[in-house]
Protein backbone atom coordinates (compact mmCIF):
# COMPACT_ATOMS: atom_id res chain seq x y z
CA UNK A 1 0.00 0.00 0.00
CA UNK A 2 1.71 3.29 -1.24
CA UNK A 3 1.84 5.80 2.03
CA UNK A 4 1.40 9.29 2.02
CA UNK A 5 4.10 11.24 4.49
CA UNK A 6 2.84 15.12 4.77
CA UNK A 7 5.81 17.39 5.41
CA UNK A 8 5.72 20.97 6.37
CA UNK A 9 8.34 23.42 6.99
CA UNK A 10 7.20 25.84 9.39
CA UNK A 11 8.76 29.00 12.09
CA UNK A 12 6.77 31.02 13.92
CA UNK A 13 3.49 29.47 12.06
CA UNK A 14 1.29 28.32 15.08
CA UNK A 15 -2.03 30.24 13.86
CA UNK A 16 -1.92 28.36 10.71
CA UNK A 17 -0.79 25.60 11.85
CA UNK A 18 -3.93 25.18 14.33
CA UNK A 19 -6.10 25.56 11.53
CA UNK A 20 -4.48 23.72 9.12
CA UNK A 21 -3.24 20.59 10.61
CA UNK A 22 -6.74 19.36 11.90
CA UNK A 23 -7.96 19.43 8.61
CA UNK A 24 -4.63 17.53 7.25
CA UNK A 25 -5.61 14.82 9.39
CA UNK A 26 -9.41 14.96 9.17
CA UNK A 27 -8.75 14.81 4.79
CA UNK A 28 -5.95 12.37 5.44
CA UNK A 29 -6.61 10.14 8.38
CA UNK A 30 -3.69 7.52 7.51
CA UNK A 31 -0.97 9.94 6.40
CA UNK A 32 1.94 10.33 8.20
CA UNK A 33 2.19 14.61 8.98
CA UNK A 34 5.94 15.41 9.94
CA UNK A 35 6.31 19.47 11.02
CA UNK A 36 9.84 20.47 11.07
CA UNK A 37 10.29 23.51 13.42
CA UNK A 38 12.44 25.71 11.63
CA UNK A 39 13.73 27.03 15.04
CA UNK A 40 10.33 28.45 16.25
CA UNK A 41 9.65 30.77 19.41
CA UNK A 42 5.88 30.14 19.83
CA UNK A 43 3.35 27.32 20.19
CA UNK A 44 4.31 25.33 17.53
CA UNK A 45 5.36 21.77 19.35
CA UNK A 46 2.46 22.49 21.72
CA UNK A 47 0.24 22.99 18.73
CA UNK A 48 1.76 19.69 17.24
CA UNK A 49 1.54 17.69 19.94
CA UNK A 50 -2.18 18.41 20.47
CA UNK A 51 -3.24 17.21 16.93
CA UNK A 52 -1.03 14.24 16.82
CA UNK A 53 1.23 14.90 14.69
CA UNK A 54 4.89 14.82 14.16
CA UNK A 55 7.31 17.56 15.04
CA UNK A 56 11.35 18.24 14.38
CA UNK A 57 12.42 20.75 16.02
CA UNK A 58 15.87 22.79 15.24
CA UNK A 59 17.40 24.76 18.51
CA UNK A 60 18.22 27.50 16.05
CA UNK A 61 16.52 28.66 12.26
CA UNK A 62 18.07 26.65 9.55
CA UNK A 63 16.58 27.41 6.07
CA UNK A 64 13.14 26.47 4.55
CA UNK A 65 15.40 23.77 2.42
CA UNK A 66 17.17 22.00 5.60
CA UNK A 67 13.71 21.74 7.11
CA UNK A 68 12.48 20.26 3.84
CA UNK A 69 15.91 17.67 3.85
CA UNK A 70 15.06 16.64 7.64
CA UNK A 71 11.32 15.99 6.51
CA UNK A 72 12.81 13.88 3.66
CA UNK A 73 14.89 12.14 5.78
CA UNK A 74 12.58 11.14 8.55
CA UNK A 75 9.66 10.31 6.62
CA UNK A 76 8.42 6.71 5.82
CA UNK A 77 5.94 7.06 3.05
CA UNK A 78 6.46 6.00 -0.50
CA UNK A 79 4.98 9.33 -1.57
CA UNK A 80 5.86 13.24 -0.23
CA UNK A 81 3.48 15.79 -0.08
CA UNK A 82 5.53 19.06 0.75
CA UNK A 83 3.31 22.32 1.66
CA UNK A 84 4.09 25.80 3.18
CA UNK A 85 2.93 25.65 6.95
CA UNK A 86 1.74 28.93 6.47
CA UNK A 87 -1.51 28.21 5.29
CA UNK A 88 -1.64 29.25 1.83
CA UNK A 89 -1.87 25.39 0.40
CA UNK A 90 -5.79 24.17 0.56
CA UNK A 91 -5.85 20.66 1.71
CA UNK A 92 -7.88 19.35 -0.73
CA UNK A 93 -6.34 20.00 -3.17
CA UNK A 94 -3.73 16.99 -2.42
CA UNK A 95 -5.83 14.74 -4.29
CA UNK A 96 -5.85 16.64 -7.18
CA UNK A 97 -1.99 16.19 -7.30
CA UNK A 98 -1.97 12.56 -6.44
CA UNK A 99 -4.65 11.84 -8.91
CA UNK A 100 -1.90 13.72 -11.69
CA UNK A 101 0.74 11.57 -9.89
CA UNK A 102 -0.60 7.65 -10.65
CA UNK A 103 -0.58 8.94 -14.35
CA UNK A 104 2.60 8.27 -14.65
CA UNK A 105 4.43 11.30 -12.98
CA UNK A 106 7.23 11.18 -10.66
CA UNK A 107 6.65 15.61 -9.45
CA UNK A 108 3.19 17.06 -9.27
CA UNK A 109 3.31 20.98 -8.44
CA UNK A 110 0.89 23.16 -7.30
CA UNK A 111 0.90 26.09 -9.91
CA UNK A 112 -0.15 28.98 -8.89
CA UNK A 113 -2.17 31.48 -10.75
CA UNK A 114 -1.06 35.57 -11.06
CA UNK A 115 -3.48 36.25 -7.99
CA UNK A 116 -2.02 33.70 -5.94
CA UNK A 117 1.46 35.25 -6.27
CA UNK A 118 2.69 37.83 -3.12
CA UNK A 119 2.80 41.08 -4.60
CA UNK A 120 3.80 42.33 -8.27
CA UNK A 121 7.29 41.83 -7.58
CA UNK A 122 7.00 38.34 -7.02
CA UNK A 123 4.59 37.73 -9.64
CA UNK A 124 7.25 38.85 -12.49
CA UNK A 125 9.98 37.34 -10.93
CA UNK A 126 7.99 34.13 -11.11
CA UNK A 127 7.30 34.85 -14.15
CA UNK A 128 11.28 35.07 -15.52
CA UNK A 129 11.53 32.01 -14.17
CA UNK A 130 9.30 29.95 -15.41
CA UNK A 131 9.98 31.38 -18.75
CA UNK A 132 14.24 30.79 -18.30
CA UNK A 133 13.42 27.63 -16.61
CA UNK A 134 11.11 26.28 -20.47
CA UNK A 135 13.55 27.65 -22.35
CA UNK A 136 16.30 26.12 -20.77
CA UNK A 137 14.22 22.17 -20.51
CA UNK A 138 12.50 22.51 -22.98
CA UNK A 139 9.13 21.74 -21.30
CA UNK A 140 6.91 24.12 -20.25
CA UNK A 141 7.24 24.83 -16.54
CA UNK A 142 4.15 26.96 -15.11
CA UNK A 143 5.77 27.50 -11.51
CA UNK A 144 8.99 26.97 -10.78
CA UNK A 145 9.35 28.35 -7.40
CA UNK A 146 5.72 26.43 -6.01
CA UNK A 147 6.44 25.08 -2.29
CA UNK A 148 3.55 22.65 -3.06
CA UNK A 149 4.30 19.55 -4.27
CA UNK A 150 3.87 15.57 -4.30
CA UNK A 151 7.06 13.68 -5.17
CA UNK A 152 8.19 9.97 -5.43
CA UNK A 153 10.36 9.67 -2.13
CA UNK A 154 12.80 7.12 -3.80
CA UNK A 155 13.26 9.82 -7.09
CA UNK A 156 13.58 12.62 -4.25
CA UNK A 157 16.09 11.38 -2.51
CA UNK A 158 18.66 10.64 -5.29
CA UNK A 159 19.00 14.88 -5.56
CA UNK A 160 18.76 15.58 -1.16
CA UNK A 161 22.10 16.02 -1.22
CA UNK A 162 21.90 19.29 -4.19
CA UNK A 163 19.24 21.15 -2.13
CA UNK A 164 20.17 24.09 -0.59
CA UNK A 165 19.42 25.17 3.04
CA UNK A 166 17.41 28.27 1.81
CA UNK A 167 14.38 29.06 0.39
CA UNK A 168 14.93 27.75 -2.96
CA UNK A 169 14.85 23.83 -2.98
CA UNK A 170 11.48 23.85 -5.68
CA UNK A 171 14.38 25.33 -8.09
CA UNK A 172 16.90 22.70 -7.25
CA UNK A 173 14.40 19.90 -7.25
CA UNK A 174 12.73 21.13 -10.03
CA UNK A 175 15.34 21.60 -12.70
CA UNK A 176 17.15 17.94 -10.47
CA UNK A 177 14.01 16.14 -12.11
CA UNK A 178 13.95 17.25 -15.71
CA UNK A 179 17.61 16.78 -15.97
CA UNK A 180 17.69 13.01 -14.61
CA UNK A 181 14.25 13.08 -17.13
CA UNK A 182 12.02 12.06 -14.42
CA UNK A 183 8.20 13.92 -16.13
CA UNK A 184 7.28 16.85 -14.08
CA UNK A 185 3.42 17.91 -14.38
CA UNK A 186 1.89 20.22 -12.92
CA UNK A 187 -1.73 21.12 -11.46
CA UNK A 188 -3.38 25.10 -11.31
CA UNK A 189 -4.10 25.78 -7.60
CA UNK A 190 -5.43 28.88 -6.28
CA UNK A 191 -3.05 29.56 -2.96
CA UNK A 192 -4.92 31.61 -0.25
CA UNK A 193 -3.54 34.63 1.71
CA UNK A 194 -0.83 33.53 3.98
CA UNK A 195 -1.53 33.61 7.76
CA UNK A 196 1.06 35.66 8.92
CA UNK A 197 4.09 37.73 8.36
CA UNK A 198 6.46 36.60 5.16
CA UNK A 199 9.87 35.80 6.11
CA UNK A 200 10.87 36.96 3.03
CA UNK A 201 12.65 40.00 2.85
CA UNK A 202 13.10 42.28 -0.45
CA UNK A 203 16.62 43.51 -0.71
CA UNK A 204 18.35 40.44 0.54
CA UNK A 205 15.83 37.84 -1.16
CA UNK A 206 16.04 40.14 -4.52
CA UNK A 207 19.42 38.87 -4.69
CA UNK A 208 19.10 35.67 -3.87
CA UNK A 209 16.28 35.73 -6.21
CA UNK A 210 18.63 36.70 -8.95
CA UNK A 211 21.13 33.83 -8.51
CA UNK A 212 18.58 31.70 -8.99
CA UNK A 213 18.36 32.42 -12.61
CA UNK A 214 21.93 31.14 -12.61
CA UNK A 215 21.59 28.44 -10.77
CA UNK A 216 18.51 27.42 -13.25
CA UNK A 217 20.98 27.72 -15.83
CA UNK A 218 24.20 25.50 -13.83
CA UNK A 219 21.91 23.06 -12.60
CA UNK A 220 20.50 21.81 -16.29
CA UNK A 221 22.88 22.71 -18.81
CA UNK A 222 25.88 24.92 -18.34
CA UNK A 223 27.03 25.53 -22.00
CA UNK A 224 23.21 26.68 -22.32
CA UNK A 225 24.25 29.77 -20.51
CA UNK A 226 28.21 30.08 -20.99
CA UNK A 227 28.03 29.43 -24.81
CA UNK A 228 25.85 32.69 -25.49
CA UNK A 229 27.56 34.56 -22.96
CA UNK A 230 31.19 33.49 -24.87
CA UNK A 231 29.63 34.42 -28.37
CA UNK A 232 28.78 37.95 -26.62
CA UNK A 233 32.10 38.44 -25.83
CA UNK A 234 33.54 37.47 -29.30
CA UNK A 235 31.35 39.35 -31.22
CA UNK A 236 32.28 42.47 -29.09
CA UNK A 237 35.78 41.42 -29.48
CA UNK A 238 35.70 41.68 -33.26
CA UNK A 239 32.80 44.93 -33.32
CA UNK A 240 35.72 46.52 -31.25
CA UNK A 241 38.28 45.18 -33.46
CA UNK A 242 36.37 46.80 -36.73
CA UNK A 243 35.81 50.19 -34.91
CA UNK A 244 39.63 50.48 -33.45
CA UNK A 245 40.89 49.04 -37.36
CA UNK A 246 38.76 51.62 -39.29
CA UNK A 247 39.67 54.92 -37.44
CA UNK A 248 43.36 53.33 -36.44
CA UNK A 249 44.67 50.94 -38.36
CA UNK A 250 45.42 48.16 -35.90
CA UNK A 251 44.32 45.65 -33.74
CA UNK A 252 44.07 47.06 -29.64
CA UNK A 253 44.25 45.11 -26.33
CA UNK A 254 40.71 45.78 -26.08
CA UNK A 255 40.17 43.24 -28.59
CA UNK A 256 42.46 41.09 -27.78
CA UNK A 257 40.78 40.82 -24.24
CA UNK A 258 37.48 40.35 -25.22
CA UNK A 259 38.45 37.36 -27.46
CA UNK A 260 40.32 36.11 -24.45
CA UNK A 261 37.32 36.50 -22.13
CA UNK A 262 35.16 34.55 -24.91
CA UNK A 263 37.66 31.41 -24.67
CA UNK A 264 37.85 31.35 -20.83
CA UNK A 265 34.05 31.98 -20.79
CA UNK A 266 33.60 28.93 -23.29
CA UNK A 267 35.87 26.44 -21.14
CA UNK A 268 34.60 27.23 -17.97
CA UNK A 269 31.17 26.49 -19.93
CA UNK A 270 32.52 22.95 -20.68
CA UNK A 271 33.85 22.28 -17.54
CA UNK A 272 30.75 22.82 -15.56
CA UNK A 273 29.47 20.53 -18.42
CA UNK A 274 31.40 17.85 -17.14
CA UNK A 275 30.74 18.48 -13.49
CA UNK A 276 27.08 18.60 -14.00
CA UNK A 277 26.77 15.18 -15.62
CA UNK A 278 28.90 13.26 -13.00
CA UNK A 279 26.30 15.19 -10.38
CA UNK A 280 23.53 13.45 -11.95
CA UNK A 281 25.53 10.38 -12.97
CA UNK A 282 23.79 7.18 -11.05
CA UNK A 283 25.78 5.03 -9.60
CA UNK A 284 23.73 1.49 -8.92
Amino acid sequence: MNRLSIILPAKNEAPALATLLPRLRASHPDAEIIVVDDGSIDATRSICAGCSVVCLTSPYSMGNGAAIKRGTRAATGDTLIFMDGDGQHEPADIARLLEKLEQGYDMVVGSRDWGSQAGVGRGVANTLYNWLATRMTGHQVADLTSGFRVVRADKFREFIHLLPNGFSYPTTSTMAFFRSAYPVAYVPIKAAQRIGKSHIKPLRDGLRFLLIIFKIATLYSPLKLFVPTSALFFLLGCANYAWTFAHDGRLTNGSTLLWSAAVIVFLIGLVSEQITALTYRHDK
